[in-house]
């Protein structure tokens, strides 16, 4: 795409509302994303019931609120 017609998509995309340029947003990312995997959603119901196994069977390592909210900042503090 050229960069004149790039101005022109531009230009045409900021003079939308805001609802629709949200729209429009939305649409170009998932238009990068590739084609959905067929088996996440299963993958993701076993990866919830192997974790609920865990807590119910006392082998999981819980943490508090605090302790979750140390770790996630010192992994974003590491980006």
């Amino acid at each position: 795409m050229g960069s004149l017609t790039l101005e022109k998509v531009r230009s045409d995309a900021l003079s939308l509302s805001e609802a629709e340029r949200a729209e429009l947003a939305h649409s170009l990312v998932a238009s990068l994303d590739g084609p959905a995997d067929p088996d996440a959603d299963s993958a993701w119901d076993a990866e919830i019931f192997r974790r609920l196994a865990e807590i119910d069977s006392g082998t999981a390592e819980l943490i508090d609120r605090e302790e979750l909210r140390r770790r996630m900042r010192a992994r974003m503090s590491r980006s």
